[in-house]
């Protein structure tokens, strides 16, 4: 039996949806930019919260938008415009993530069928924004079927001009022994970084079809070749995947946490400057992806 229950848990609003019928659920928090804060299929933990792994430093399950990763001290230019984020990234002038990460989304509308149940959020800008001057709205919607959970982010342009945009999505999934876990995607192609984690160039770099996560320590981003990363581990198997024509895939193991992120974008670091994968969406036009996870 499906359901969906709003609640409050320390001063922040959640929505849970639920199967009763096989112990899976999944809990977004609207404060924090609608992020997926758990994950469970079957009784089997996929996604939750650390201890001492606060969501304003890992940006745990973060919708990443206008840009996923970095751009390069915060600079860009559009339409022969010069425009400059906000550096957050302790470490460098970096601007780190996006816009939304911390905005406040709110319930459009919820379905529950036989077979799933689904809840669309949103969030509008419509003040000015020096950094990205643009009005726009961001729906998502999170669906929970029988083995899988998908998220449909739609991105409205408000504006009466183009905005140049990217999309991604930072989930940390639960690893407690990566000796016997590993990733199988298929790329061949990788990005060369910067001690700062800004792009230099696209290297050519055969993967393995098993991506071993014993003694890595990653902060690696992969040009895909299609659309499906699948994670092995002892306790669970899942499969990643994503309707956009363009992948990229940002992996990032944080020191002496038992979870991996895995991260499915639209674009790679800094792609405001360097272009590689970013698009523009014309006035009052939208643009709509899906990712799913899905329980092997």
């Amino acid at each position: 039996m499906f359901a969906i229950k709003e609640k409050k848990q320390n001063n922040f609003s959640l929505v849970e949806l639920k199967n009763t019928a096989n112990n899976s659920y999944a809990s977004i928090s609207l404060n924090e930019g609608a992020r997926l804060q758990s994950l469970n299929f079957k009784g089997i933990s996929i996604i939750e919260e650390q201890p001492n792994f606060d969501y304003k430093d890992c940006y745990s399950s973060a919708i990443l938008f206008p840009f996923a990763n970095r751009i390069e001290e915060g600079k860009y230019s559009y339409k022969n415009t010069k425009y400059q984020f906000k550096s957050n990234e302790p470490k460098s002038k970096n601007a780190l993530h996006g816009l939304v990460f911390n905005k406040e989304f709110k319930i459009l509308e919820k379905e529950i069928t036989s077979n799933s149940c689904a809840v669309t959020i949103y969030y509008s800008e419509r003040n000015e924004c020096k950094s990205f001057p643009f009005k726009y709205s961001i729906y998502l919607t999170y669906t929970l079927l029988e083995n899988e959970l998908q998220l449909k982010v739609t991105v409205k342009n408000n504006d009466t001009k183009s905005f140049p945009f990217v999309l991604g999505w930072h989930p940390y999934f639960n690893c407690n022994n990566f000796k016997n876990s590993y990733l199988s995607f298929k790329s061949d192609k990788k990005i060369s970084f910067d001690k700062n984690l800004i792009t230099k160039d696209i290297i050519n770099h055969k993967t393995a079809s098993k991506f071993k996560l014993e003694n890595k320590q990653l902060d690696d981003c992969f040009v895909l070749e299609d659309n499906i990363v699948q994670f092995f581990t002892s306790k669970y198997q899942l499969e990643i995947s994503s309707t956009s024509e363009e992948n990229f895939l940002q992996l990032y193991t944080p020191k002496n946490k038992p979870v991996i992120a895995i991260e499915p974008m639209t674009g790679i670091s800094n792609s405001f400057n360097n272009k590689i994968g970013l698009q523009e969406l014309d006035a009052n036009k939208t643009y709509a992806l899906t990712w799913t996870l899905k329980l092997l």
